[in-house]
């Protein structure tokens, strides 16, 4: 009787860790300035937050944050659970940067590792190789993306390589330039994605991994494989893969749409299969999507709408084709959702909104994917990053 009566309560104890995960919020501390002009007020942000997430109930309990980190806006976890990664220094003129942390997972601490030069103002993005040995990111202001080793103990050393991308758009105020706005790896981590707002492109890079040791022999690791050319003034943004990495899935921050691709790994090509909109059919604009996510069962996409709507697009997603079929719209209960997140069960999405300084926490129907309000909301000064880690 004893006996099973341990059985049961270590059973009981695997079971509840298996709902347990580290939630992390990426904030703006301050909104910067991208030009010579004095930055703006401090948001009061602290910076990075760091909460226990329960995916069994949906609740958040704050356990620390960091001090004097400067606009951490976007996050990557690494797959050992052990290191974060963020672009820091993001709307500070001529002071990008890619900061390493060390994550104490018994306290809850983040503890800065080191940090290094973005290679272009305001990162905005940064993806990590699955090997561990690389992380990239974007640079939005300065149109470019940089690919930096990881060494064993999580830090990083300068930027092994820097691609300035060139051109311009239709939109002579925001597509004058180049605009690197986010940069993603395939399933199959053998190519990488830059989606370039400025330029209306996909730009696709084939990637040579090799160990950071043996940096000095090495030749360049992003190698241009050609690119996908959107339609003009869309602002391509955010891309992310079906969970069955047969297809690949757009959002456009300027044309309001999702843009739907078959992948093929065999050349890293996207060949366009839909483009259907995010926002209601009278829906005047302008338009402001920010972020995608696809469901972990790959049932159902959603997309974050800013500006007057404030809302996510609920779609369904074919199995046979990839292609989407609208479901429905729901508030945000904020104001500009720039980035949410799925957690790991797939019963909760959790919403930034960024100028109403919350997180709001959503129970997912699995059946319909339809989303409905807890109640459970987190007050964070300025969040633009939501990131979880088992």
């Amino acid at each position: 009787m004893r006996t099973l009566i341990c059985l049961i309560f270590l059973f009981s104890a695997l079971a509840g860790s298996s709902q347990s995960f580290y939630l992390f919020a990426g904030t703006y501390t301050n909104m910067g300035s991208n030009t010579p002009a004095p930055p703006k007020d401090s948001t009061g942000s602290k910076g990075i937050y760091v909460y226990r997430w329960d995916a069994a109930t949906g609740h958040a309990t704050l356990l620390s944050h960091t001090e004097g980190v400067v606009n951490p806006s976007y996050l990557a976890v690494a797959a050992d659970g052990h290191h974060l990664y963020a672009c820091t220094d993001t709307r500070t003129m001529n002071a990008g940067s890619i900061s390493a942390f060390a994550f104490d997972r018994p306290t809850g601490q983040l503890h800065l590792t080191n940090k290094q030069p973005s290679g272009g103002d305001n990162p905005v993005y940064v993806s990590l190789h699955s090997s561990g040995h690389w992380a990239v990111i974007a640079n939005y202001t300065g149109g470019s993306l940089s690919a930096y080793p990881i060494l064993p103990d999580g830090s990083l050393l300068p930027y092994r390589q820097n691609i300035q991308h060139t051109g311009h758009s239709v939109d002579t105020l925001r597509q004058a330039k180049p605009h690197v706005h986010s940069v993603l790896f395939s399933p199959d981590q053998r190519y990488i994605y830059a989606q370039d707002l400025g330029t209306d492109k996909i730009v696709i890079y084939r990637w040579k991994d090799e160990d950071a040791a043996q940096l000095p022999k090495m030749p360049s690791l992003l190698q241009a494989a050609g690119s996908v050319v959107t339609v003009p003034g869309s602002g391509p943004r955010h891309l992310t893969f079906h969970p069955n990495g047969k297809y690949a899935y757009l959002v456009e921050e300027m044309g309001g749409s999702v843009d739907v691709y078959r992948y093929h790994p065999e050349n890293g090509n996207l060949d366009s299969l839909q483009r259907i909109a995010t926002h209601v059919a009278d829906a005047k604009g302008p338009f402001s999507s920010a972020d995608l996510h696809v469901s972990p069962d790959g049932r159902f996409l959603y997309v974050s709408n800013r500006g007057s709507e404030n809302t996510l697009t609920i779609f369904s997603v074919d199995p046979a084709t990839g292609t989407l079929h609208t479901v429905g719209y729901q508030s945000v209960f904020g104001k500009e959702p720039r980035n949410f997140t799925l957690d790991p069960s797939g019963q909760f999405l959790l919403v930034a909104n960024q100028v109403s300084n919350n997180i709001v926490i959503f129970r997912v129907d699995r059946k319909t994917g339809l989303l409905h309000a807890t109640g459970e909301t987190l007050d964070v000064p300025s969040p633009s990053c939501l990131k979880i880690m088992p």
